[in-house]
């Protein structure tokens, strides 16, 4: 992996559609391997990784279907997905049944009830007063951590974003993020647990910057 080339690649990324679903959701799986919030409920067996990666593949599917805009450097590594304001709340029935069996296998029956309870305590606490866009999520695969990639994705996104006067909303459930996620203008709105074994989870809100 050349790491220059992925930089450069992702201050002018490239934009994800179906063809890239593999690409992207390999990229994900890597990126949030020892993620806390996908170590409190994913499957521990040895079906885990395989689980992990129809988890993402499902997760890019649905994302390109609901019309998400996903940048990503040209030779991948990184991921940004982006979900439009009129996407956001309660999936279709019919998406809901598709997903069941795809997140039930993803983290075997006995935690099952984490990841309801995950998704309970995110969808309380998203502020869905005022539009805006929703980074559901952003990845940098291990090899390419640390070298700036994911920052230059999220500020390209930023950009556009003031440009356009729309506000953003994150949650991240690694520590280490917050720090980056403020440098790009993100506050902390609010912050706990979904439940008191689970991870911390910090929700983040970015006012657009006027020129």
């Amino acid at each position: 992996m050349d790491i220059e080339t992925l930089r450069r690649e992702a201050e002018a990324p490239s934009l994800a559609g179906a063809a890239d679903v593999e690409g992207v959701a390999a990229d994900l799986a890597d990126a949030f391997t020892d993620d806390p919030a996908f170590d409190w409920f994913l499957r521990a067996d040895d079906k885990r990784a395989a689980a992990f990666m129809r988890f993402f593949r499902f997760i890019v599917r649905t994302a390109v279907v609901q019309g998400a805009r996903i940048e990503r450097p040209g030779s991948g590594g990184a991921a940004a997905v982006w979900l439009p304001f009129d996407k956001l709340g309660p999936l279709p029935l019919s998406v809901e049944l598709r997903a069941f069996p795809v997140l039930l296998g993803a983290t075997g029956v006995a935690r099952f009830g984490r990841l309801v309870k995950l998704r309970a305590y995110m969808d309380e606490h998203h502020p869905m007063e005022r539009r805006h866009a929703y980074l559901w999520f952003l990845g940098v695969t291990h090899a390419a951590q640390g070298h700036g990639v994911g920052s230059r994705l999220l500020k390209v996104a930023t950009d556009r974003l003031d440009a356009e006067a729309l506000p953003a909303y994150l949650e991240t459930q690694n520590e280490r993020n917050v720090s980056l996620y403020t440098r790009h203008g993100f506050e902390v709105i609010y912050e706990g647990r979904p439940a008191p074994d689970g991870p911390q989870l910090w929700s983040m809100w970015r006012e657009p910057v006027s020129s």
